[in-house]
């Protein structure tokens, strides 16, 4: 993920606001029981007890402390004298809250992964030596973190130094941890732990907080860490609640939608804040997975009724759109209104809104009327967006691949971005969840146009915004010379930011495909990423991937180690580390684990 305000916009104002950014750096319902204080026992909870580690994929596959149902009473923090924003008087309380369906799921669920057999003896060392070369640059960059930037927000890869972009809080400390974890790394993971558990989310003067950003890398990388390391250790939850509970107080409205741009300071001293009337559908429709995740192993219902009525709302207005099935990217969430705009896109600033859909249904085990939610939302988008955004781009070899684009005032905009290479894997996971053959084959194509298009491009990296020129259907069409620069008819951006939305769904094909050039994929990607954004310290954005030789400039978001390089890792482990049958991975790649698997 990249900072929100990067993620899209119309056109024009998306060139502009990126200029700007590299100047400036960027169902029934019950009462809720009374909880207890959740207990931290921290002679068994030490620092010393997070050295407890998986050392197989079967290990990290399943844990006996990983709860199947939701505890009851609910779990509560200990805020061990830090600042308690449950203690914050709400402006608009909740007498009921939604409740988690309690149905276990049916047996004899489809699998989502492949039926992998044994790798020969060539292929697993070609792994292997893979696997090493992808840990040797996580390890490389997280020494330069620990010895120039720890516990900041960000290393700054060309000087050296740090960046504080997320709040101060340690964004790739917590973003890193089940990475970490993932790889192996006993002592830095550990050491990671307790740095981490010292961070008191408490209010500060800093203005407003992107909401979004907060709950993916640091509710999501505590989850995360808790849920891969088999939900041993208390501390982590307990962070969880903290960071969450936070989250959550944005909620405070007269209609619940939440505050995405939201004033810590404000909140704390009682000032009632209210949704924006022109906000992104990304930031308004994000939490989903996050909140539904930390209801299920606390069994507190608030996280998740939060979100269902934000769900309620995207189900309610889907169909009244100026593109039905689709939310514009900019919605009204004080009204709330969602029928405004007419810029419709999976891409930035609306991704994770689509996203989520179909890992909802999954995490909430495909059981009840929410899950059906869920799925019914989702292929009504997917409908849409394939109908109306969708485009086979006209290549000189004649690659059988497609493009996500966007639409704009009801016409097709034939604009690719690297953000919307995630779409790929989300149509293969949705297409194996729900049994749609044409889902996993538009995937393909799609996943297949982002390599083709590193693979083309002229230092093997796919630019941030591009333009291509559409054949007229799906079908092969001639190729006729073309003017701008090869293979795009126009680059509008061409930065790379160290983005994984490419490699993420490159990922999924390979887990929902079994077939191996994805992994050969992966390495090409690998190899021209890190040989063109490395640095003394660690890797560092381009400013232009067109030009060379590359230019870098002073910026490795948390994102490079929780995302890109885990799911440069994983596509070289063994496809029983973290399975896509056991986890739904959030849209900052933090595992978290599905109830009864």
């Amino acid at each position: 993920m990249a900072i929100m305000i990067l993620r899209s916009w119309r056109w024009p104002l998306i060139l502009t606001v990126i200029s700007l950014a590299i100047v400036t750096t960027l169902s029934p319902h019950i009462a809720l029981s009374q909880r207890p204080i959740f207990p931290i026992n921290h002679d068994a909870h030490s620092p010393s007890s997070t050295r407890v580690f998986a050392t197989s994929a079967g290990d990290i596959h399943a844990s006996r402390a990983c709860l199947t149902s939701p505890p009851s009473p609910a779990l509560s923090p200990d805020t061990q004298d830090r600042f308690n924003w449950r203690a914050i008087p709400s402006h608009h309380p909740v007498d009921q809250y939604a409740r988690l369906p309690s149905d276990r799921p049916s047996p004899g669920r489809p699998a989502v992964q492949h039926s992998f057999g044994a790798a020969s003896r060539d292929a697993g060392n070609e792994n292997a030596s893979r696997q090493r070369a992808v840990k040797d640059a996580f390890e490389r960059c997280w020494k330069s973190y620990k010895d120039r930037a720890w516990a900041k927000d960000e290393l700054a890869p060309v000087s050296g130094g740090a960046r504080s972009t997320f709040g101060g809080w340690g964004a790739t400390l917590v973003d890193s941890l089940d990475t970490l974890w993932i790889m192996g790394m006993k002592d830095e993971y550990a050491e990671a732990v307790d740095a981490a558990i010292d961070i008191d989310f408490r209010p500060s003067d800093d203005g407003e907080m992107n909401m979004f950003e907060i709950i993916i890398r640091y509710l999501g990388g505590f989850i995360g860490a808790y849920d891969v390391s088999g939900c041993h250790d208390a501390r982590l939850l307990n962070k969880a609640i903290e960071v969450a509970d936070m989250a959550y107080a944005s909620f405070d409205t007269p209609n619940r939608m939440p505050v995405s741009r939201w004033s810590l300071r404000k909140a704390a001293d009682g000032e009632e804040q209210l949704p924006a009337q022109s906000v992104l559908i990304a930031e308004a429709a994000s939490a989903s997975v996050e909140f539904t995740r930390l209801s299920q192993i606390t069994g507190d219902m608030r996280y998740f009724d939060a979100i269902s009525r934000v769900t309620e709302v995207l189900d309610d207005q889907q169909g009244l759109t100026k593109l039905p099935g689709m939310w514009p990217i900019t919605v009204d969430m004080r009204t709330p209104n969602l029928t405004l705009d007419s810029f419709f896109g999976l891409g930035a600033m609306a991704d994770s809104a689509y996203e989520y859909l179909p890992k909802m249904h999954q995490l909430l085990n495909g059981v009840g009327s929410e899950a059906a939610q869920y799925r019914k939302m989702y292929e009504y988008a997917m409908t849409t967006a394939i109908t109306h955004t969708v485009f086979r781009p006209m290549v000189e070899d004649k690659a059988d691949i497609l493009i996500a684009g966007a639409n704009v005032d009801g016409e097709r905009n034939d604009k690719g971005q690297h953000l919307v290479c995630f779409a790929g894997g989300m149509l293969a996971l949705g297409g194996r969840l729900f049994g749609n053959g044409t889902h996993i084959d538009i995937g393909r194509r799609l996943s297949d146009g982002c390599a083709w298009t590193y693979k083309h491009a002229p230092n093997g990296i796919m630019p941030e915004v591009f333009s291509m020129t559409a054949c007229p259907t799906w079908a092969e069409c001639d190729y006729t010379s073309q003017s701008g620069p090869g293979p795009f008819s126009n680059v509008d951006d061409g930065r790379y930011v160290l983005r994984p939305e490419a490699i993420e769904s490159i990922f999924y094909m390979f887990r929902i495909t079994g077939e191996r050039k994805y992994q050969d994929i992966a390495w090409n990607m690998f190899q021209a990423i890190d040989a063109h954004t490395r640095t003394e310290f660690g890797n560092a954005a381009l400013a232009d991937v067109m030009e060379t030789p590359t230019e870098k400039y002073d910026s490795m978001e948390s994102f490079w180690l929780a995302e890109t390089l885990k799911y440069f890792y994983l596509i070289f482990s063994n496809p029983e580390t973290i399975s896509l049958d056991d986890f739904v991975l959030n849209t900052e790649a933090h595992p978290f684990r599905i109830p009864y698997r």
